[in-house]
C-alpha cells in the first residue's frame, strides 16, 4: 500500500510482475474478461488509465486479446460486454494493428501541442518563417525535421526493446526515471531560456554547441531541432498516444518499431506538410521587430519546463539533491559568463577560457553527485538521549547524525558519506544504528547535546560502541565514506571484545 498524493489516498501498488486471481463461478465457457490498470514511475510519472480485453475460452484454455468486444452474439463477460466467436477474436487481433497504427499516427501530431513540445517548435518555425530560401530548400528543412524526429523515436524503441529484452520494465518516458537525465535536461532548457531571453548569445563554443545545433540556418539545425523535439516529447503522452504505446510495448519488435516510427513521422508531419505548401508558409507573418520580443517570450515555457524538471529531480533524490542541482546550474551559468567575457590579452585569455571549462566540469560533477544522492531518512531513527542508550544497551553501535537542513556541510557529507551503497553494506553487514539529531528547528534536547562536546552547531557526528562504559567517537566535519566505514569497525571491534569473541 502506498499514500498517493493525487488520488489523495492509499492505494495498492505492484512492482515487477504479480497475479492477480479471479474467481469465475458461474460464468460461461467463453466471455470477454476487461483488465484495467496504470503504470506509475516512483517520481510520479504515469502513463493514461488503461483497459485490455481478452476473449477467454473455458474448454481450450485460450485468451485471446481484442481490442473491443464484438457485437454478435455470444455469452455475458466479466465486464458486462458479450464475447463473440474465437474467428472474430482473431480478426479483431489483425484489425487493431492498424488501428493503433493510426493511433500512433494522430496521437505524433497532436503531442505537437503539448507545452513539453510546443517552445522547441517554435524556435524552428521562427526560424523558418525568417527565412526566404526556395522551396525545394524548404522541403529538405522539412525532411531533414522529420528525419531528426523519426531517428530518434527509432533510437528510443531500439533501446526499450533491448532493456525489456534484458529483463528490465521500460516504457515511454523511462529515460525520465534517470535523475542523472533529468538533471542533464534541466540544464539544457535553462540555458536555451537564458539565450532566448538576451542575457547570453552562443557563437562557437562548446557553451553554445546544443542550443546553435538547433539554431542554425543549414539542414543541421532542421535535424537537430527534429532530435530536441523528439527528446523533450518524452515525458508528454497525448490522447490516442498511450493506447498506441500500450499495444506497442506488447507485439513483436518489428510491429513494436513500426508503431514507433508512425508516432514520430505524425509528430513531424505538421511541420513537413508546411514545408511543401507554400499557400501554408505565405500564412506566416513576416520578419520583424516583433520576432525577438517573441523569442524572448519563448524563454519563459524554458524556465517552466526546467522547474518541472527540477520538481521531478526533487522527487528522485530529495531536496539535497535539488541544492546540488541548483549549485551545479549556477556553476553552469558562471562558465557561460565567462566564456561571454574573454579578455583580449592571450595570457588572460587562456587563463578565463580554462576556469571556464572547470566550472563546467564542476556543474557535471555536482550534477552527478545530486543525481547519485538519496535520501539519508532510511533506517535513521529521530535522536532522543534514551533511545541511544537503548540501542547501545541492546549491544548495536550506534551512529548519531546532527544536522539541519540549512547546513551545508551536513548535506554534502550525507552525500559524499552517509548515503553511498558502501555505507549502507556496512551498515547492514555490522548491524549499526542510525540515529538523526535533526537541528532545522530549535529542539533543546539536541542542544543540550551538542553542549556537552562544547559545539555550538552542526554538524556533529558520534560513533558510539556498545560498551557503555566507552564516551562516544567523536567524527571530523568533513566526513568521507571510507572514514565512517573505518569508525564503524573501530566500534565493532569495542563490541567483539565486550561479548568475548
Amino acid at each position: 500500500m502506498k499514500f498517493d498524493e493525487y488520488e489523495g489516498k492509499e492505494v495498492g501498488v505492484f512492482y515487477d510482475s504479480t497475479r492477480v486471481t479471479v474467481a469465475l463461478g458461474d460464468l460461461a465457457n467463453e466471455f470477454i474478461l476487461s483488465v484495467r490498470s496504470q503504470g506509475c514511475a516512483d517520481a510520479g510519472l504515469c502513463y493514461a488509465p488503461d483497459t485490455r480485453s481478452f476473449q477467454i475460452n473455458r474448454n481450450f484454455a485460450t485468451a485471446v486479446e481484442v481490442a473491443a468486444a464484438n457485437p454478435g452474439g455470444g455469452s455475458p463477460g466479466i465486464d458486462g460486454t458479450t464475447a463473440s466467436g474465437s474467428d472474430g477474436g482473431i480478426s479483431s487481433s489483425l484489425g487493431a494493428y492498424g488501428l493503433y497504427l493510426l493511433f500512433a499516427l494522430l496521437g505524433g501530431m497532436i503531442l505537437n501541442l503539448m507545452p513539453c513540445v510546443f517552445p522547441v517548435l517554435s524556435l524552428k518555425a521562427l526560424s523558418f518563417a525568417s527565412s526566404s530560401g526556395s522551396a525545394h530548400r524548404h522541403h529538405l528543412h522539412g525532411w531533414a525535421y522529420t528525419l531528426g524526429v523519426v531517428g530518434s523515436f527509432v533510437v528510443a524503441a531500439v533501446v526499450i526493446l533491448v532493456a525489456k529484452t534484458a529483463g528490465e520494465q521500460s516504457g515511454w518516458g523511462f529515460q525520465l526515471q534517470s535523475p542523472t537525465f533529468v538533471a542533464l535536461m534541466a540544464y539544457l532548457f535553462l540555458v536555451m531560456g537564458l539565450s532566448l531571453s538576451g542575457m547570453m548569445y552562443f557563437g562557437t563554443s562548446m557553451m553554445g554547441l546544443g542550443q546553435g545545433l538547433t539554431t542554425q540556418e543549414g539542414l543541421r539545425g532542421s535535424f537537430f531541432t527534429g532530435v530536441l523535439a523528439a527528446l523533450v516529447a518524452s515525458p508528454c503522452t497525448g490522447p490516442l498516444m498511450a493506447p498506441a504505446l500500450g499495444f506497442a510495448l506488447t507485439q513483436p519488435p518489428l510491429i513494436s518499431l513500426t508503431i514507433f516510427i508512425a508516432l514520430g513521422f505524425g509528430m513531424a508531419l505538421p511541420f513537413l506538410l508546411l514545408s511543401y505548401s507554400p499557400r501554408l508558409a505565405n500564412t506566416l507573418p513576416r520578419p520583424g521587430v516583433w520576432m525577438e520580443k517573441f523569442k524572448q517570450f519563448l524563454a519563459f515555457p524554458m524556465y517552466v519546463a526546467a522547474a518541472w524538471l527540477l520538481y521531478v529531480f526533487g522527487r528522485q533524490v530529495g531536496m539535497a539533491g535539488v541544492f546540488f542541482l541548483l549549485m551545479g546550474a549556477i556553476a553552469l551559468v558562471m562558465a557561460i559568463w565567462l566564456f561571454q567575457n574573454l579578455p583580449d590579452h592571450n595570457r588572460w585569455r587562456w587563463l578565463v577560457k580554462s576556469a571556464g571549462l572547470v566550472a563546467v566540469i564542476s556543474a557535471g560533477a555536482v550534477a552527478w553527485i545530486g543525481a547519485d544522492f538519496r535520501t539519508g531518512d532510511d533506517g535513521w531513527q529521530p535522536y532522543s538521549k534514551s533511545l541511544v542508550e537503548e540501542l547501545r544497551n541492546g549491544g548495536q553501535p550506534v551512529l548519531v547524525d546532527f544536522t539541519a537542513d540549512w547546513c551545508i556541510t551536513c548535506k554534502t557529507n550525507e552525500a559524499v558519506a552517509l548515503s553511498r551503497d558502501g555505507f549502507r553494506e556496512a551498515v547492514k553487514q555490522y548491524n549499526v544504528a542510525l540515529v538523526k539529531a535533526d537541528w532545522t528547528n530549535q529542539d533543546p534536547a539536541i542542544s543540550a547535546a551538542l553542549g556537552e562536546y562544547n559545539r555550538s552547531g552542526v554538524p556533529l557526528y558520534l560513533m558510539y560502541s556498545p560498551d557503555t562504559s566507552k564516551p562516544a567517537e567523536v567524527l571530523p566535519q568533513l566526513l568521507t565514506q571510507d572514514m565512517v566505514i573505518a569508525a564503524i569497525k573501530r566500534a565493532v571491534a569495542d563490541q567483539a571484545l565486550v561479548s568475548g569473541d
